[in-house]
């Protein structure tokens, strides 16, 4: 999807306004002391409140949401990055997002939100699929785009946020001292490279690319001679999914299963659509309830679909474990 046009129209108003109001005018009031400090100086030395570019990109969750991005949101603009591990169009867009916000060097900060441990925060946004990407101001909610778009189209998104944050709200950004981030940590201890990382590697660079033959076929290079490699069969799980997904029409594929419930085919693609769009239980709960009501070799091949998705999400999950429970009781 390609990022939308921002219009403060679209802007929806959250609860804390007032306090990220009240955090801005504190904010005003701790700039303008440390201008005065500056002159009084002789401009000598980094800024007073300066932060390391370190610290411009942020993990938030559900408890520190209000502080970490509606107050803070008052001095800088808040780039909402919902993401998810098992998610491999997050894998492309989030380093990207991170190498933006360091750019621009004070006037963003990104603040980046696991869906499958904030799924509150992903409900009350409405999110339907990620990953997606959503911009605070003054405690103001700024839809940007869903999906994985070109890099241009989000650098010109990101520059109309900073304008619209400037213009509309007075809001200019925090100062960044590169000096500040500390002396260098240790270089780590370097591990010997095991037998298939080139070819992960070549994967990983597939993928990246937008080849996904490309980086099934590695994948499964790897299975070829290692096939309990764990890193290989989560990565063609996820590689194979991305595949069916990426032509599909989204909107024709849930009418279609919800005309059909009993139609193996239907659900399974919805069923892709669903875990896709990170809606993980939904996906598995589907595809349980068809294999309920069919049989034969149409309910193997659910069956096995189910399974190809619990290797997408990997075998630790605890929703894994339920569906399986689950799936069993169909089954016996």
């Amino acid at each position: 999807m390609q990022p939308r046009n921002m219009s403060m129209s679209g802007v929806v108003d959250l609860a804390a306004v007032k306090a990220a109001g009240e955090a801005k005018a504190k904010a005003e009031q701790a700039r303008a002391e440390a201008a005065r400090q500056a002159a009084q100086g002789g401009g000598a030395g980094p800024a007073a409140g300066a932060v390391p570019p370190s610290a411009l990109v942020i993990d938030v969750d559900e408890a520190g949401f209000e502080r970490d991005v509606l107050q803070l949101s008052a001095e800088v603009p808040v780039v909402l990055d919902f993401w998810a591990e098992w998610c491999q169009p997050c894998k492309q867009l989030s380093p990207l997002l991170e190498r933006l916000t360091i750019e621009a060097n004070g006037r963003l900060v990104l603040a980046k939100v696991d869906v499958d441990a904030n799924q509150m925060l992903m409900q009350q946004f409405g999110i339907q699929g990620i990953p997606a990407v959503f911009a605070v101001v003054a405690g103001q909610v700024l839809p940007l785009f869903q999906g994985v778009a070109p890099e241009q189209q989000i650098r010109e998104t990101l520059a109309q946020l900073v304008q619209v944050a400037e213009e509309r709200f007075g809001i200019l950004g925090i100062e960044v001292d590169p000096s500040a981030e500390g002396a260098a940590p240790a270089a780590p201890a370097e591990v010997p490279a095991g037998p298939y990382d080139a070819l992960l590697e070549a994967a990983v660079v597939a993928l990246d690319a937008g080849d996904l033959g490309g980086a099934v076929q590695a994948y499964k290079n790897v299975l070829a001679d290692d096939p309990g490699n764990t890193e290989a069969k989560l990565g063609l799980a996820q590689a194979e999914l991305l595949t069916r997904v990426q032509h599909m029409d989204p909107q024709a594929v849930r009418a279609t299963a919800a005309e059909k419930p009993r139609d193996p085919a239907a659900q399974m693609a919805a069923a892709d659509l669903d875990l896709a769009g990170g809606h993980v239980e939904d996906a598995f709960g589907r595809l349980v309830d068809t294999v309920r009501v069919t049989f034969g070799e149409d309910r193997d091949a659910v069956r096995v679909r189910l399974l190809e998705l619990f290797e997408v999400i990997g075998a630790d999950d605890p929703r894994v474990a339920a569906a399986r429970t689950a799936l069993a009781r169909v089954l016996f």
